[in-house]
């Protein structure tokens, strides 16, 4: 199958995801779940993280309707903020923000400022859209206050915190959520995965809107 394009699809980036799909093969993944992986490969330049992605029952669509809706995009970096932003402006105008913004000058004792600014964000934007690509320890705090009842529940979270301390123990605990998810499974992850998976969302939202994709 040929890839839908939009007007801002760069020839260098079609080209790459055709060569992507041959290197993947056949997959259990269709849709919006192996656009979604395409990218995230596109991105890493790894074909070895296809077995790592994970996604809860319906999680794509849900995301999909969230961002079509508007809904704010809150990221755990600025790095990955940057790196969504473009693609937010260029579709549905998503506001874009780090959870840094909300975050003291000083870490918390105990804390660290990525977890007291998710907490904060959340707090001025339910029903966002959330990427955690660096800091496990605001995934958890996101976690521990939904699970509280503290904080209402994100509209999506897409779980792909990087590195070896906290890291695997955070995605463990997201699995086992009720919460929307898209994860990487493992020490993968980074700013640039989960803005590559938040922008698969985007483009993809965007050209169902717009009827450019082809019918199942």
């Amino acid at each position: 199958m040929s890839l839908p394009t939009t007007d801002f699809d760069h020839p260098i980036f079609v080209e790459s995801i055709r060569r992507i799909r041959l290197l993947l093969g056949e997959s259990a993944l269709v849709g919006v779940e192996r656009e979604l992986l395409e990218r995230l490969v596109h991105s890493s330049g790894d074909p070895a993280i296809a077995p790592l992605l994970r996604f809860s029952p319906g999680a794509c669509a849900v995301g999909l309707q969230a961002l079509a809706s508007g809904a704010v995009i809150l990221t755990d970096t600025a790095m990955a903020a940057s790196a969504v932003e473009p693609m937010a402006r260029r579709t549905f105008a998503n506001p874009v923000h780090a959870v840094l913004d909300w975050a003291p000058a000083s870490p918390p004792v105990g804390g660290t400022r990525a977890a007291a600014g998710m907490e904060r964000a959340l707090a001025a934007h339910p029903g966002a859209v959330v990427l955690i690509g660096s800091a496990p320890t605001a995934l958890e705090l996101l976690l521990e206050r939904v699970a509280a009842g503290a904080l209402a529940a994100p509209a999506l979270v897409i779980g792909m915190p990087v590195g070896f301390v906290g890291v695997a123990e955070s995605k463990r605990h997201l699995a086992a959520s009720a919460l929307p998810q898209i994860r990487l499974e493992g020490s993968r992850g980074g700013a640039g995965l989960v803005a590559a998976a938040a922008n698969a969302l985007l483009r993809h939202a965007w050209l169902d809107r717009q009827g450019d994709l082809p019918s199942a």
